[in-house]
């Protein structure tokens, strides 16, 4: 019986160690296929890339006319079907149904940083970034005809705006109620609704005529070199000619040296990394993923590869567009 035993153990051990290997294996083979269809994305990408940037185009932006994202898309085409949409969600809902062929998004702020917001709902509904434009954002704060500054008691905005004028908001209305907008233009519009003579709102200077409001403060954000970078993005992986940025999301594995060795591929391949970006993973304790902004010609000889050797090394891989960027 002992004889037997140790026979079946045996057998238990080596049907362990193959388990092992079989694991591995598959490991390995995920490895590759999902290798092989980023490489095939980007190939049948750049291969119709030729074509320029449309001119006419179905555009979803958030807010309402006179929003920094209205400002963006009508900067980004030369003829834009503009919708406006609430949120953010909304936004891509439009997108996924084939209302719309692109949206319009804030990515990050020069003073303020980045709209994580953005990232994560690109993820969620595996969208591309096609193009991206830096925006001058000049701030103004705006009232009704008749109202003063000292009458002010009430402010309206988006949180993006309150930061950016944290300091002057704080030196000049420390006791304003600052209340929270969906956007800058639908703070200007409840202004312009408003019945009371004590509101304000903080907005583009084109809100101004747009809904029959006066300025009393120009320039209210506390740093005048105020950039907001928009993306504009769209449900299907193009490359339209030029691009020469790239931005990818990757969770790395946890074991020193992860992050090093994906540092260390754009140095030893001379591609300039413009963005290096932390976010905690949802429902998990201090896991977190990256955001990579790079600078490389998807034209280069090696950019494909290097992509892909990029997937490999990383537990996930999310490859978030190749675009050029409007100044």
């Amino acid at each position: 019986m002992e004889e037997l035993l140790a026979r079946r153990n045996e057998i238990d051990r080596q049907i362990q160690q193959l388990y092992k290997q079989r694991m591995a294996l598959d490991q390995e083979m995920s490895t590759e296929v999902a290798a092989g269809s980023l490489r095939q994305l980007l190939q049948e990408a750049i291969e119709h890339s030729e074509k320029s940037f449309p001119e006419y185009a179905t555009v979803a932006c958030q807010g309402v006319e006179g929003a920094y994202s209205d400002a963006a898309a009508r900067k980004l085409f030369q003829y834009p079907g503009v919708m406006y949409f609430r949120n953010f969600e909304n936004i891509f809902s439009a997108i996924e149904s084939g209302m719309c062929e692109y949206g319009i998004l804030p990515i990050e702020n020069s003073t303020v940083g980045s709209v994580n917001k953005t990232y994560d709902l690109m993820c969620d509904h595996k969208f591309y970034i096609v193009r991206s434009i830096r925006l001058k954002i000049d701030h103004n704060l705006m009232v009704k005809p008749g109202t003063k500054e000292s009458d002010i008691r009430e402010i309206y905005s988006h949180q993006q705006a309150f930061d950016q004028c944290d300091r002057t908001l704080r030196s000049r209305f420390p006791n304003a109620k600052l209340t929270m907008c969906a956007n800058t233009a639908e703070a200007a519009k409840r202004v312009s609704e408003s019945t009371e003579g004590d509101k304000a709102a903080i907005c583009s200077p084109e809100c101004e005529a747009l809904y029959g409001l006066e300025t009393v403060v120009d320039e209210i954000q506390d740093n005048n070199h105020n950039y907001t970078r928009f993306i504009c993005f769209t449900k299907k992986p193009m490359i339209y000619a030029g691009a020469d940025k790239t931005s990818f999301l990757a969770i790395l594995s946890n074991k020193p040296g992860s992050l090093y060795e994906v540092l260390k591929k754009f140095n030893d391949i001379g591609y300039n990394l413009i963005k290096l970006e932390s976010r905690p993973i949802p429902d998990t304790e201090f896991q977190f993923m990256f955001y990579f902004d790079f600078e490389a010609s998807v034209y280069h000889k090696d950019f494909i590869d290097t992509l892909c050797e990029l997937e490999e090394q990383c537990e996930m891989m999310e490859y978030l567009g190749s675009y050029s960027e409007k100044i």
